[in-house]
């Protein structure tokens, strides 16, 4: 299976995306916010990101940018439950900046699962 890297401000979004993904297989590292998102994903590359959008220190919209720009073959989820503006705006903007598939909060684990496996696939 993969290793995912989870990058959301919300400790209990994170606990419950990193039991769903632990359950399916995938090894979990978990991260506040995008500022040490980055630093973990630029020591240790792992095979998934997973990224709100809206995060103190550093946002989804800057790591993802980031990322991109210093390893152009990253795979990225985007999810957001929306913030100043809907999700649908935050996620449209991940996608155009190189997450290759988005999530709208909230979410089940089914369809976290399927785009995991997609993006995976790829």
């Amino acid at each position: 299976m993969a290793t995912i890297l989870v990058i959301d401000d919300d400790v209990q979004i994170l606990w419950v995306i990193r039991k769903m993904l632990e359950q399916a297989g995938h090894t979990v590292l978990t991260a506040p916010d995008g500022e040490q998102g980055y630093k973990m994903y630029h020591d240790a590359p792992a095979d998934l990101v997973i990224t709100d959008m809206i995060m103190p220190n550093k946002s989804g919209i800057n790591m993802i940018s980031d990322l991109v720009h210093d390893f152009p073959d990253v795979k990225i989820i985007a999810i957001s439950g929306g913030g100043a503006i809907e999700a649908e705006r935050y996620l449209r903007l991940a996608r155009n900046l190189g997450a290759k598939e988005t999530i709208t909060k909230p979410f089940s684990m089914q369809d976290l699962l399927a785009k995991v496996e997609t993006v995976l696939g790829e």
